[in-house]
């Protein structure tokens, strides 16, 4: 990943607009706490509007008028003069002869290359002040600057007669040529330097303090504020880095005057190389794979805006302190890019493991519970907690005899016994239980849990009905497609309900999620006995209490409870059918007495009891015969009397 989005950014770094990102971003850092010289390198005399209201001339004003400030500055002490105007055309001979006589080898004139594009190529063409002044002494400097797309000034004139270079050179100060491409340093908002308006230049002494000009560079030039808002299209003023801030545009004298400084201190800003760029970007996009190479997190995302900031920082520090200029968004965007692919790959392999995870959960837990999970993660509990649930154990009866029989036919068996697995799991997935785990022929399910279930103990109640159902409809199935010899299902269910431990059970190299406890060793221990109570449903004691309400209940006996100090009552419950309502009322009002007389002892009771209960449902049958074997006859009855025993 970090290989494809480096190579994927570096082709950016030589494309225009992008290099316009990179500048604007200079244009901020830059002017954050900028280096400053430590006093300004010239003085501005701006022909502003003050100028012009108390001049009262149009423009361009008589070089009779430049001759005169021309004077007065150097009579103020001023070591060089220089004009950011040129003077190209002649004027009325009278002003330039006077403007000739009072030039000098303190003076520097502007001047420019005029670039025209033609069919054939492209003519640079220079715009030179009058020989006559230039024969006076004076020096032309070249003020053309290089625009970027944005029509920022930002580079440094890399021209050996630039404007600012012939004014250092006449005040016998060094010039060195800039590196290719270097930056302009700004070192505050329009109007940073001083600044004198032209008509207080004329006449210094009344309208300036002493010595303002004394020893000073001084340039004069046009700085109007009606012409400097960001829009206005003013030839002679520029975008800077400030603009972005004040909405202004700097006048050309003042971009003339922080070249001189940019020169004269060497404050000017070099890029780094195009090579140690693209090795930047290399190696943020193999930091930010080095980060995330766990995948994305708290941990690595702190990471990445620590890189991030570092990038930042350590490209403002380089620039304040070095002077130089390492883009950093180039390196930014390699991290950022690197990172988000890497947590895009992570999102997708997440949403693929979500669509598995709750495939895989679909087989344990009902659709409606697996999408309550997806929406709320934080339901499924990690670890152990207790809570009250309820506990079905379900066999199938003579699975031993069905594998004997098919032992040379494993496929067979197999199909069979899914065949029956299938349909019994769906009962319990409709109800919204858990199936806690396949033993061979046995399912272990439980419900409320991992979601709340208030009405538990019903759906699991619910859930055995319909795997009766599922059964008889398989043994129907089967019989249609093999005749006689088709086997028939039976199965043994257990329900029961109780406090239990549920959560993730087993080792750190393998668990399930599943329940512990005394109720769930009570359902298993249901399940079984209900082949010898003939019957297939055995509920446990809470969970007949828990019913009791909407069910028809058989009480079929008492048995000892691991926790309870007197024995507790197992029941199995009745379906009844269309018109079968009363009459199972009926039979559990009497089956109910015939339970009293039977602990009472009251055997011709009993036996009247069980005469009116027995006929009533064929599904009881088997039990009511293992009922009537328990009650003793007259013979026993005496023997017991006599001492002996039944």
């Amino acid at each position: 990943m970090a290989g494809l989005v480096a190579g994927l950014l570096l082709p950016l770094s030589l494309v225009p607009a992008f290099q316009l990102v990179d500048a604007r971003v200079y244009d901020l850092l830059s002017t954050i706490m900028p280096a400053r010289p430590a006093e300004p390198g010239a003085v501005i005399v701006a022909i502003d509007e003050p100028s012009f209201s108390e001049i009262g001339q149009r423009w361009p004003w008589s070089r009779a008028l430049h001759a005169r400030v021309l004077d007065e500055l150097r009579a103020a002490g001023a070591k060089v003069v220089g004009f950011d105007i040129i003077f190209a055309e002649p004027s009325d001979p009278q002003a330039d002869q006077a403007l000739a006589k009072a030039l000098g080898p303190d003076v520097v004139l502007a001047a420019d290359d005029v670039t025209t594009g033609l069919e054939q190529g492209t003519q640079v063409t220079r715009v030179q002040p009058l020989d006559l002044f230039l024969d006076a002494g004076a020096a032309a400097g070249l003020t053309s600057v290089s625009l970027h797309g944005d029509a920022a000034l930002r580079d440094v004139p890399r021209a050996p007669d630039s404007f600012a270079a012939e004014m250092l050179r006449k005040a016998g100060m060094a010039a060195a040529i800039p590196p290719l491409g270097a930056l302009i340093q700004y070192f505050g908002p329009p109007r940073s330097y001083p600044t004198v308006s032209y008509y207080q230049a004329l006449d210094p002494g009344t309208f300036l303090p002493p010595g303002t000009f004394k020893d000073r560079i001084v340039l004069v030039g046009l700085s109007l504020k009606a012409s400097a808002a960001a829009d206005s299209g003013a030839p002679d003023s520029f975008p800077t880095p400030y603009t972005l801030s004040t909405g202004s545009l700097t006048a050309g004298v003042e971009a003339q005057a922080t070249i001189l400084d940019n020169l004269l201190h060497g404050l000017y800003v070099v890029p780094v190389s195009r090579l140690t760029a693209l090795g930047l970007v290399l190696a943020a996009s193999l930091l930010g794979a080095f980060l995330c190479r766990e995948g994305v997190n708290w941990r690595s995302g702190s990471s990445t805006l620590l890189l991030l900031a570092f990038w930042i920082i350590g490209s403002w520090a380089l620039l304040r302190f070095g002077r130089v200029w390492a883009a950093p968004v180039l390196p930014v965007s390699a991290t950022l890019l690197v990172v988000a692919t890497r947590f895009g790959v992570d999102y997708a392999r997440e949403r693929r493991m979500r669509r598995a995870i709750s495939t895989a959960f679909s087989r344990y837990l009902s659709p409606d519970l697996v999408a309550q999970l997806a929406a709320d993660p934080s339901a499924l509990k990690l670890g152990g907690e207790r809570r009250n649930l309820t506990i079905l154990f379900c066999d199938v009866r003579g699975f031993t005899s069905l594998s004997e029989r098919l032992k040379d036919q494993p496929e067979r068996l197999t199909s069979l016994i899914n065949r029956l697995l299938d349909p019994l799991s769906e009962a319990v997935l409709a109800e919204g239980g858990t199936i806690d785990k396949y033993m061979g022929d046995c399912i272990m399910a439980f419900w409320n849990a991992p979601l709340p279930r208030p009405d538990h103990a019903a759906r699991a109640v619910a859930a055995a009905a319909r795997m009766m159902t599922a059964v008889t409809v398989l043994n129907r199935t089967l019989k249609d497609e093999e005749g006689d010899s088709a086997p028939v299902f039976a199965v043994g269910i257990g329900i029961n309900s109780g406090d239990c431990v549920v959560g993730n059970v087993g080792s750190r190299w393998r668990y399930d999620y599943s329940v512990l406890g005394d109720t769930v060793n009570l359902a298993s221990r249901l399940e079984g006995l209900s082949k010898e109570y003939g019957v297939s449903v055995i509920l446990g004691p809470d969970t007949a209490e828990a019913v009791q309400a909407g069910h028809a209940l058989i009480e079929l006996d008492r048995i000892a409870v691991r926790g309870r100090a007197s024995e507790s009552a197992i029941y199995t419950v009745l379906h009844p059918g269309p018109g079968e309502a009363d009459a199972f009322a009926d039979l559990a009002r009497q089956h109910a007495l015939l339970m009293t007389a039977l602990r009472a002892g009251d055997r011709a009771e009993a036996l009247r009891l069980l005469a009116l209960c027995a006929p009533v449902t064929p599904v009881l049958a088997r039990y009511y015969d293992r009922l009537r074997a328990r009650i003793p006859s007259d013979g026993d009855e005496q023997a017991v009397a006599a001492g002996g025993s039944a």
